[in-house]
């Protein structure tokens, strides 16, 4: 017999400025610094107004170690360039997993067209914790196209579940991660209801990049909310009252301690100075991008 989860708390996200580049984040939030293993949840939607150069838009190069850095983009794409000398275009439906392991330099920016054309850019990263053993294990890229991501629809047809990592129902995600994770990207048309079995002793949470949703039938939730999860539970019901995009994450928790300096993710401040230092002294590799 399955038991609900009831909801711990609904965090609505906050809007800060990153770099010049204006986001919704509800993770960390007031207090909370984290929902081990997951550390971070920043939404980006934007619409270039056109006639830009590729090379004067989005992310350009910085550093990362010792953690897992991903972005599900939804509209227009990301063109990642790595020190591994990795290019890869992702376009909207897929993932791009990075493990930063021991570090790594890479750049996050739209493909050319997107920002020449003034097409519209959205993307959610965040970035999930891992065990200390992998945080000095060598970096990987991988990247996962909608139509390599396997998906499965609900019962009544209106949901749409691509798995990008962990197992739902069956159907597993084709990204390994380093601890337990349960990453699913969730399509809801206007009525569409789904149940999601989500292992109890997992942190969970749900974040709506839009539309409304009712969960377990009881709490009605809108769009840029964070619905954090009891573990008091072993699955959630969600059902749309409109067409609505979310994304469910959940893990196992990793329980160590945690030490953060901007890009740099670790368990000890001696380490993040390391980090530092090794970056500074081009240990993390170095990435110089070449645009058309």
């Amino acid at each position: 017999m399955t038991k609900l989860r009831s909801i711990k708390q609904i965090i609505p996200a906050d809007k800060v400025n990153m770099g010049g580049i204006l986001l919704d984040q509800p993770l960390p939030y007031r207090g909370i610094d984290q929902i081990d293993p997951f550390l971070l949840v920043h939404h980006l939607h934007k619409k270039f107004p056109g006639g830009q150069q590729q090379r004067d838009v989005g992310v350009p190069p910085h550093p990362h170690r010792g953690f897992a850095p991903v972005t599900f983009i939804f509209q227009g794409g990301v063109h990642h360039r790595d020190s591994m000398d990795k290019s890869s275009i992702i376009y909207g439906g897929g993932t791009q997993w990075m493990h930063a392991g021991k570090g790594i330099v890479h750049s996050e920016r739209p493909p050319k067209a997107v920002a020449q054309e003034g097409k519209d850019w959205e993307l959610i990263q965040f970035w999930v914790n891992v065990p200390a053993k992998y945080k000095m294990t060598d970096p990987a890229y991988l990247p996962l196209s909608y139509e390599d991501t396997p998906s499965v629809n609900s019962n009544d047809g209106k949901v749409e579940i691509g798995v990008v990592t962990g197992n739902f129902k069956g159907i597993q995600g084709k990204i390994e991660a380093f601890s337990p994770i349960l990453a699913l990207r969730l399509n809801f048309e206007k009525d569409g209801k789904v149940n999601i079995p989500i292992p109890q002793n997992f942190n969970a949470f749900v974040y709506q990049l839009d539309g409304k949703l009712t969960v377990n039938g009881a709490q009605e939730t809108k769009a840029k909310d964070l619905t954090w999860l009891e573990n008091d539970g072993d699955s959630i019901t969600l059902e749309a009252c409109e067409n609505t995009r979310a994304i469910l994450l959940a893990g196992e928790p990793i329980n160590e301690s945690v030490a953060t300096y901007g890009p740099f993710v670790m368990n000890t401040q001696s380490e993040i100075l390391k980090a530092m230092q090794d970056y500074q002294m081009g240990v993390m590799g170095q990435l110089s991008e070449k645009f058309d």
